[in-house]
């Protein structure tokens, strides 16, 4: 038995702890919101936070987060309203969309790494995030206009 807080609520599973958090996640708990892209914790896609800081799923096991707080896109703000989601709606980010719950959540973290950044740092900080459809510079563009919405 492995217990973690997922999103705010006490959780406990009962799988292997050699599985990936993401399988957990889809699999067992029915959170489709965190995707499956490589598999190798190099697109990002899977990206959810482990105690606050941005987490490759597919390559973190479940016995690693046993005690953890883990957030998924479905609890980072369950209305939608967080800062970085409203920005991303704002300027019509996704094209696809594939990539974009785990673009948020790194997005996310960033912000709390640097509240103001540049695009420097957005940049150092997002390429390990990949999106097919190329819309860095709206994502880099929502990631300022959220760091504004949030600090004026």
């Amino acid at each position: 038995m492995t217990r973690f807080t997922l999103n705010g609520r006490a959780t406990t599973v009962d799988v292997d702890e050699d599985t990936p958090l993401l399988w957990v996640i889809r699999d067992e708990i029915g959170l489709t919101g965190t995707k499956f892209g490589c598999g190798i914790g190099m697109c990002g896609a899977c990206t959810v936070h482990v105690g606050g800081r941005a987490t490759r799923s597919c390559v973190t096991t479940l016995g690693a987060v046993d005690g953890s707080e883990i957030t998924t896109i479905e609890g980072l703000d369950p209305a939608g309203a967080h800062p970085v989601q409203t920005t991303w709606k704002e300027l019509q980010v996704p094209q696809c969309g594939y990539c974009q719950s785990g673009q948020i959540m790194q997005a996310v973290a960033l912000l709390k790494d640097f509240p103001r950044p540049t695009d420097e740092e957005i940049d150092a900080v997002m390429t390990g995030n990949l999106c097919r459809c190329m819309t860095y510079a709206r994502i880099r563009a929502a990631i300022k206009k959220a760091a504004e919405a949030s600090h004026g």
